[in-house]
């Protein structure tokens, strides 16, 4: 399989292959970063794993290499010689040249047989927040969501209350996963050289907190959020205050509490009792 940056170049100069910018492009070609995230993700021969964007497939060689199947989704068809030429040898590997967030996975993933369902990739940054984001409206009944970001998305991903990266999407994500950064990632190990750095950041599936109408919970958090430099009393002034004021009194908060400041249970208590 190709790993280093000189091969890898080769590989895609003889397939006349061109990055394309507008896909988010880079190719890991670092092959200890990718057994880290390989042997973090846990992956065994109970597993399907579900690839979004494979790229070159130097991290899809050793995902079929440790996975049952391995399902990917390309965008780009132009790298579907390169695929087929680096994959060969396996015979667990399905690629689909389609938009993963057009994609019918549930559907797709119904003629596989395997115990666990991980997501484990790099994705492209511009569309890290809608893949995480289709996964949980589609109900893509996945075990672990192990991923390669960006780091600045990655550190809203995972970020606490009081964190300047804490935000509307933090509580949204941590409302279905346990969030965690598996290890930090150097912008060196990617061909071309992006402009930032990257995590790999672990999402597992975690029981669900109490709730009475996720609906009113999301639009809830997301109008406290909505101007971050202003306290929920001028953010959620559209909403019966004197009840948020006598919740947020048991958690030592008042209405000039900012959104960030509050953790999941609290925006639970008052999505439930609004």
């Amino acid at each position: 399989m190709i790993y280093s940056p000189k091969l890898l170049k080769e590989s895609l100069e003889n397939n006349r292959f061109n990055l394309k910018k507008k896909f988010g492009q880079n190719f890991i070609i670092d092959e200890n970063i990718i057994d880290t995230i390989i042997n973090k993700a846990k992956i065994d021969k109970n597993t399907l794993v579900l690839e979004i964007g494979p790229g070159a497939g130097a991290l899809t060689y050793k995902l079929a290499s440790t996975a049952k199947n391995v399902l990917a989704y390309e965008i780009d068809v132009t790298l579907e010689e390169i695929l087929k030429n680096n994959l060969q040898e396996f015979n667990n590997v399905d690629i689909i040249y389609e938009d993963f967030l057009k994609a019918d996975v549930v559907k797709q993933i119904k003629k596989y047989n395997f115990e666990k369902l991980y997501v484990v990739a790099n994705l492209p940054y511009y569309i890290t927040t809608p893949i995480l984001i289709k996964i949980i409206e589609d109900k893509i009944a996945v075990d672990k969501i192990v991923v390669m970001v960006q780091k600045e998305v990655g550190d809203r991903f995972k970020a606490k209350p009081n964190s300047k990266d804490y935000s509307s999407l933090s509580v949204y994500l941590n409302y279905y996963f346990n969030t965690k950064k598996l290890l930090d990632v150097s912008r060196n190990v990617f061909m071309p050289k992006p402009n930032v750095d990257s995590i790999v950041v672990e999402f597992s599936k975690k029981e669900r907190l109490p709730l009475k109408d996720e609906q009113i919970f999301f639009k809830l958090v997301r109008d406290a959020f909505k101007q971050k430099r202003k306290n929920l009393k001028n953010n959620l002034k559209n909403y019966d205050l004197n009840k948020i004021e006598e919740i947020l009194k048991k958690y030592n908060f008042d209405l000039t509490v900012r959104a960030e400041q509050l953790d999941i249970d609290i925006f639970i208590d008052i999505a439930n009792n609004i």
